[in-house]
């Protein structure tokens, strides 16, 4: 046990094995793991373990570099029955928009070229058109996320003002996101309206005066108040907005252009609905409902949009071309009646209760184990709160359900689960098609294990 026994790094890097290495993950990234094996092993030895050979110090610099280049973010089959799984990144993208992507991406584009005029252009153009034509707004902005949209709404329209917003809209989403948190960086005052249960439209008249700057409705996109309670309506809302030359915001997070209702879910307040009742500007997510990218999207009366995208804070949440590509593309999905056929997610809330079963009952007859049990799915993504979907699961009874679904996760590829009444669960209506076969390739071998 000698810290003189130990090969330099030198000597280390002349040997054969050690320039294979550097071929692949060049010399500078394998002298720091030589290096870092080596201070560990001085540690070691001072704690009086063995010196190790020059063979055990090249596997340890191997097992570094091998971790240090290995890609943290990774795909996953989601089999927890959950649509949009904020932690699983949330909604999958469709291939129209996957191509549009990859279209922008291995090229130059004309992310700001306008090609007919053959100069400088905008990038605000290429989802414009569609938003527009989608939901009936005069004008639309896209930024990096819903989060983001409602900043600069509220720093635009609203900084050094007040902004009235009922004591029970004061939400808390995912991610620590707090309304009034985002309303202190905006330089807005926030005005609380009304009760925690119920708030009246008087309550708004009251509030208002020559220094408020917007009124906010804010969606109870993750929660419910029940009992007695009691609310303004939008149109309520926006009219007395009108009266008062004071803009009024409609912040729907999800934000649905289809009728959730028509598939057996409570009915989600859908964009086109909010502008017809009257919302000067809806702000909502790209990658909830609509099934597209990560983006925030601001729909509304013009002249509010234009003094947006003039706004200096705009261009710090602008959207790159592979988030216009996406989005675009999506909502071309929609244009053309086909978001149920082509976008992931109304593909999974769309599915027939029976399809689901059949899809069950086939993977049981491939594993030759399991059982087809009755089950829920829910949506997710802080849509749609406490509504669900019937669906049919596969299940296994075993003695450790706890083991194999951490077996799942570790694996290649990865495999999320949800555990339920000691059974290990599997959804088939969030697995994707062409995930099918290494889930069930996984399941049959990790499985076994507890026979």
């Amino acid at each position: 046990m000698s810290l003189r026994d130990l090969p330099s790094v030198d000597s280390l890097l002349k040997l054969e094995a050690t320039q294979k290495l550097a071929t692949g993950y060049g010399e500078t990234l394998v002298k720091d793991a030589i290096r870092e094996c080596l201070a560990h092993a001085r540690e070691a030895i001072r704690d009086g373990s063995e010196t190790p050979t020059h063979d055990q110090i090249l596997e340890d610099v191997t097992a570094n570099l091998r971790s240090w280049t290995s890609l943290s973010l990774l795909p996953v089959i989601n089999a927890t029955g959950v649509i949009l799984h904020t932690n699983l990144g949330r909604a999958p993208l469709s291939a129209p928009a996957l191509h549009a992507m990859e279209s922008v991406a291995s090229a130059y584009s004309n992310l700001e070229y306008d090609l007919p005029k053959g100069k400088r252009g905008k990038r605000d153009q290429h989802a414009e058109t569609f938003l527009t034509k989608l939901t009936g707004a005069e004008a639309a902005l896209v930024v990096n996320n819903n989060a983001s949209a409602v900043l600069l709404v509220l720093t635009a329209l609203a900084r050094r003002k007040d902004v009235l917003i009922s004591r029970s809209q004061l939400i808390e989403i995912g991610g620590g996101f707090r309304i009034p948190d985002v309303m202190k960086q905006s330089g807005a005052k926030l005005v609380e309206v009304g009760t925690t249960n119920r708030t009246h439209i008087k309550d708004f008249e009251a509030a208002i005066h020559e220094r408020t700057g917007l009124i906010l409705r804010a969606h109870h996109s993750n929660f419910k108040i029940v009992g007695f309670t009691t609310e303004p309506s939008l149109e309520e809302l926006a009219t007395l907005g009108k009266t008062h030359n004071v803009p009024l915001l409609d912040d729907l997070g999800s934000g649905a252009i289809l009728d959730t209702s028509t598939y057996g879910l409570g009915h989600e307040p859908m964009v086109q609905e909010s502008l017809h009742d009257g919302a000067s500007l809806v702000a909502f997510s790209g990658d909830k409902l609509l099934g597209g990218p990560q983006a925030g999207i601001i729909v509304g009366q013009k002249d509010l949009v234009t003094r947006l995208k003039r706004h200096p804070l705009a261009r710090a949440i602008r959207p790159d071309k592979f988030c216009l590509g996406a989005l675009s593309a999506t909502l071309l999905s929609y244009l053309t009646g086909k978001a149920e056929d082509e976008i992931p997610v109304w593909r999974m809330i769309s599915t027939p209760e029976e399809a689901l079963k059949e899809r069950a009952k086939n993977w049981v007859s491939q594993l030759g184990m399991g059982e087809v049990l009755a089950g829920r799915s829910t949506v997710g993504g802080g849509s749609l709160p406490e509504e669900t979907l019937p669906t049919w699961l596969l299940t296994f009874e075993i003695r450790r359900p706890d083991k194999i679904a951490r077996l799942l996760r570790e694996g290649d590829p990865h495999i999320i689960t949800r555990i339920e009444d000691n059974r290990l669960i599997i959804d088939p209506r969030t697995v994707l098609d062409h995930q099918v076969s290494e889930l069930l390739a996984q399941l049959a071998q990790y499985i076994k294990l507890e026979d």
